[in-house]
């Protein structure tokens, strides 16, 4: 197992990088690497609501950052770019085709199984989260898809990589790039975030957090 000490000295490495080095470029392996940790994070009952767009084109990035106000920066010079596409109410809502062939065709569940769970589902849609419009299914689902940011930013710093997360963008204007420039289909899709990967140019300044007593509570 990884020395904890080494964990957390990647954590404290970790930092929203706002410039990057433009003359290095993050080899295959390495970026493969990063997206493999994306591929294996946990969701809420397995269901990997989303798909993860790979942006090297220099004019599609040109593009993008007209209207993403937080990525200019960044769109200028990471090595890599990655848009999070989250999965709408069309594939997450309980009885879509994207779920029941997800437990039939990838997790590979008997048909009990899937009855069962699928009831699960529909029960924790209706009556525990009251997920019962479109935004609510999409902010729940956008949830998810914050679990591989954050899994891929922590594996990049533990290899030496930088990376920033962005929110900082029109996601209406953004979504009909995508749509027009890249086919996405958006009624099935919508953008959560995008995050740059690259190197640093300069050292950040000492990380600053509260303490630990001021953000966890024990009831003993």
């Amino acid at each position: 197992m990884i020395d904890k000490k080494e964990i957390l000295k990647a954590f404290q490495y970790r930092h929203a990088c706002k410039v990057f080095d433009e003359n290095k470029k993050i080899s295959d392996e390495d970026i493969n690497f990063i997206l493999e940790t994306a591929r294996l994070s946990p969701s809420s009952f397995g269901f990997e609501p989303w798909h993860f767009v790979v942006v090297q084109n220099k004019d599609l990035r040109s593009k993008l950052k007209e209207n993403a106000w937080g990525a200019t920066a960044k769109l200028d010079t990471a090595s890599h770019f990655v848009l999070c596409l989250t999965m709408k109410s069309s594939e997450t809502k309980y009885d879509s085709a994207y779920i029941q062939n997800f437990m039939k065709d990838v997790q590979e569940l008997p048909d009990e199984a899937i009855k069962g769970k699928g009831k699960a589902f529909e029960n924790f849609q209706k009556n525990d989260f009251h997920l019962d419009t479109e935004r609510a299914l999409f902010d729940w689902a956008s949830k998810q898809s914050y679990i591989p940011l954050a899994n891929m930013m922590t594996a990049a710093a533990m290899i030496g990589i930088d990376s920033c997360p962005i929110e900082g963008f029109n996601r209406e204007i953004s979504e009909k790039i995508l749509k027009d420039d890249l086919g996405i289909d958006t009624n099935k899709y919508g953008l959560s975030y995008m995050v740059a990967f690259g190197y640093r140019v300069t050292d950040p300044r000492s990380k600053t957090r509260r303490p630990m007593k001021d953000i966890v509570s024990w009831k003993k």
